[in-house]
Order: C-alpha cells, then sequence, then structure tokens
C-alpha cells in the first residue's frame, strides 16, 4: 500500500531502507514536525509536511503509515493520530529478520535487519525491534518498548509498555522489565527492574530509583494499567 514515514530523522531514515529492502509498501513521503525539513528530501524520499497533512494525503490515496520515532513516549502519541485519521499502523520488517511462525507481532513495529524473534514472542504495537537483537522463546515485549541494537533477551522475559532496553544489554531469562524501566547499555540484568526506574552496569543495579508508593497509585488512577505487558492507553485499540 501508499505509506508516509512518520518521523524524517536518523531512524526514519533506517525504516526507509528497511521499507526499500522489503518492496512490500510504497513509500510517498515523509512527515516531520521540524519544518525546517519541509520541501527538502530525505535519501531521495520529500519531506511532505507535518502530521496534518494526513487527512489530505488519505483522500490521495495514502492507507497507512509508520511512526519512525525513536522516543517512546512520541512514538506511541504519534501512532494515536495515525488511527484517528483513519489510516492504518504498518509495520517496517527487514527481510533478514528471522520471525518464527508462531510470534506474533503488533502493529507499526519496527524489526531491523539481523533481528530474530523466537518461538511463541508476543511483540505489541509501536516496537522497535533494533538491529541484530534476539528475543528468546515466549517473551512478551509491551507497547512502544525499544529493544536497542544487540540486545539479547532470554526466554520468558517480559518487557512493559514504554521500556528502553540499551544497546547490547543481556537480561536472564524470566526477567520481568517494568513500565517506563531503562536499562544502560551493556548492563547484565539478573533479576526484575522496577517500573519507571533506570539500571546499569554488571549485574545491573539501581542508578535511578523507581516513584514512590503514592506516585505510582496516581499513576494507576489516570492510566489503564501500565504494568500489562501490552497495555495502550485507553482509546489506541
Amino acid at each position: 500500500m501508499n505509506i508516509v514515514i512518520i518521523g524524517a530523522g536518523g531512524h526514519g531514515r533506517v525504516v526507509l531502507d528497511i521499507l526499500h529492502a522489503a518492496g512490500e509498501h510504497h513509500v510517498v513521503g515523509f512527515l516531520d514536525a521540524n519544518a525546517t525539513l519541509h520541501g527538502r528530501r530525505v535519501d531521495g524520499v520529500a519531506v511532505l509536511g507535518d502530521h496534518h497533512l494526513l487527512n489530505e494525503l488519505k483522500t490521495k490515496g495514502v492507507s497507512g503509515a509508520v511512526v519512525a520515532i525513536g522516543d517512546n513516549g512520541v512514538r506511541r502519541a504519534y501512532s494515536t493520530i495515525v488511527e484517528t485519521a483513519g489510516l492504518e499502523l504498518a509495520s517496517a520488517v527487514h527481510p533478514s529478520a528471522q520471525i518464527a511462525r508462531t510470534a506474533r507481532l503488533g502493529r507499526n513495529a519496527v524489526v531491523a535487519a539481523g533481528a530474530v524473534v523466537c518461538a511463541h514472542v508476543q511483540i505489541g504495537d509501536s516496537v522497535i525491534l533494533n538491529t541484530g537483537c534476539i528475543i528468546d522463546h515466549e517473551s512478551m515485549i509491551g507497547t512502544a518498548v525499544h529493544i536497542c541494537p544487540g540486545v539479547r533477551l532470554a526466554g520468558h522475559v517480559t518487557v512493559e509498555s514504554g521500556a528502553f532496553v540499551g544497546i547490547g544489554a543481556t537480561v536472564i531469562q524470566g526477567v520481568r522489565i517494568g513500565f517506563d524501566a531503562v536499562v544502560g547499555a551493556g548492563a547484565v540484568v539478573i533479576r526484575d527492574v522496577h517500573p519507571m526506574s533506570t539500571v546499569v552496569g554488571v549485574p545491573a543495579r539501581e542508578s535511578k530509583a523507581a516513584p514512590s508508593a503514592s506516585e505510582f497509585e496516581t499513576l494507576l488512577m489516570t492510566h489503564d494499567d501500565p504494568r500489562d505487558p501490552m497495555y495502550q492507553p485507553a482509546g489506541t485499540r
């Protein structure tokens, strides 16, 4: 189908390359909030304007979009905008990625070159599985997670919504990474990571603590439960 890429930065260029390699969709152009890019070309593809063009583009035969923005929260927000405009959330999967037949891939997923997704893995919407990462059997990756290049997740790992797992990190089997948590580059995670905390090092230890109990309860009062690995904000499905 005819699609646009939202985000004309570095990640947008990666997504464009993946789509060209896959040959599944035709990229009409980029959309980007940075007005200085409008009218320019990125790797030969025009930056048409910003997301306010979505409705107009739909009337011209564009039926889908990939949100190519690295920030997890911003990527999730733009996914909602795409759906509100009535366009399909497309995925970009590099042909060199290996995805098991029993794995399940959400919408607006980006699976980069050399990624390996093993049996019975569940991948939520708006997830980035970056270059050369490995997601082993029966793991669950929540909405708007970014798994960076070279990450290795063992079997039965759960990564909750909005979490970021840094380049080259390793997570042993059965560990749970809490929502909006950050795992630092090269960390080796051998125990659960609290929601909204940051862990670094070998073995990984907290460098930024999770919110207090009262802050956490306030968050749950104003959102669907983000501890659900397939969590999405209300109205995005």
